[in-house]
């Protein structure tokens, strides 16, 4: 099968055409700047990328310039939009209704409506490509995969706050998490990769870029993870500010003459390494550089980022009552070596000992820790995009 995978932002759109059969991909692209003027980027596979200036006003107009590039006589890599098999959409919330994958109907998208106030940047885009799609390859079975769906196994205990029933009740405010495709599908693979018994396998898996979030994974299973009601809770990241006490909210919008949504605006964009750093960087090439260079507020950001991931996996391996398996991904996770050493620093009492030349590696799988460690941990780069695919060709073929 055909599946194109398709990754909705309020103001973009990624995508992959990937063949099921061999897990290629054929061909994927960028549409960036939607709504506003409009920019395509694609790449066959082995081929240049390619750059069209061209308008789009909606998701419709760049779904439609995907599909005219995925058929164009030169660098097309199909005859016609007949051999596209299926759609596979990434969606961020499907809130606590939908806990797997599902065939798009239309009561999967009155849930997704429903969450637009849980997602409000992501779930209109989600829904507006997922329309684009239908509108121009009507009777084409298109699936959603959510990013919230693999932590909805989390017992009570984890995504309940301890704030009045009456809110949870009334507004489904709890723990949700996000990164869920990339941690379900880490987690699986390090299984495999591992040697371990799905059945009996306690995983950690740290997804480390800008936005960032560790998992616990049991027996296959999410119990837990470091993402809430949003993408603000847990880890510092790139320009959000992780946990923090909620009355800094208060105390900083008193003495600023802030709205909360202002400072919420701050606490997601202006906070996190990039603040930590005094606005040097969100990117950690560029800190680690600057910490090379004797830079200290950059020394701090990557300090203070690791520190709290080590706190995080501490926590889960006390969660689970041990840890079979600690998995870095993401771009910071499966490229930074810096961070993996700083995080493990931490680690030493769960028996844990590093591959210092390993863990100059970066990008591909491999194993971080020596035979003799206790505790396997391991480097292996995630694929959203197979995932979503993988489900896709699951479902339709189960439909």
């Amino acid at each position: 099968m055909n599946v194109l995978v398709v990754n909705c932002g309020s103001s973009s759109l990624k995508f992959q055409l990937i063949n099921s059969d061999t897990e290629a991909v054929a061909a994927k692209g960028l549409c960036e700047r939607i709504g506003i003027d409009g920019r395509l980027v694609y790449q066959p596979a082995g081929g240049e990328k390619e750059v069209t200036e061209a308008p789009m006003p909606t998701h419709t107009e760049a779904i439609s310039l995907v599909l005219k590039a995925l058929v164009n006589e030169k660098t097309g890599v199909l005859k016609s939009l007949d051999e596209v098999d299926a759609i596979g959409h990434r969606v961020l919330h499907g809130g606590s209704k939908i806990t797997e994958s599902r065939v798009i109907d239309d009561e999967v998208i009155a849930v997704i409506d429903e969450c637009c106030d849980l997602g409000p940047l992501h779930n209109p885009a989600n829904l507006m490509g997922i329309r684009a799609c239908m509108e121009l390859m009507p009777g084409k079975p298109n699936v959603a995969v959510f990013d919230t769906s693999f932590h909805q196994s989390m017992p009570p205990k984890a995504y309940r706050y301890a704030i009045p029933t009456e809110y949870y009740e009334k507004y489904a405010v709890r723990k949700y998490g996000f990164h869920g495709t990339s941690h379900r599908y880490v987690s699986g693979e390090a299984i495999k990769y591992l040697g371990l018994d799905k059945d009996n396998s306690r995983v950690i898996v740290a997804h480390l870029g800008n936005g960032a979030s560790i998992s616990a994974v049991k027996n296959g299973k999410c119990v837990d993870t470091s993402m809430g009601l949003t993408p603000l809770e847990g880890l510092v990241m790139g320009t959000r500010s992780g946990d923090l006490d909620p009355a800094v909210l208060e105390y900083i919008c008193n003495k600023e003459g802030l709205t909360v949504s202002e400072m919420l605006t701050i606490l997601n964009k202006k906070s996190g390494v990039m603040a930590l750093s005094n606005n040097l960087s969100s990117d950690f090439r560029d800190l680690e550089e600057a910490m090379d260079n004797g830079n200290e507020a950059a020394a701090l950001a990557i300090e203070a980022f690791s520190y709290r991931v080590a706190k995080y996996i501490g926590s889960y391996a006390a969660a689970m009552n041990g840890v079979d398996a600690i998995v870095f991904t993401g771009g910071i996770g499966e490229n930074a070596g810096v961070v993996r050493k700083a995080v493990l620093s931490y680690l030493g009492y769960l028996g844990i000992t590093m591959d210092e030349a390993a863990n100059k590696k970066r990008g591909e799988n491999f194993i971080l820790s020596t035979p003799d460690s206790k505790v396997k941990v391991a480097v292996m780069p995630t694929n959203e995009e197979l995932a979503i695919c993988r489900d896709t060709v699951e479902l339709v073929k189960n439909s």
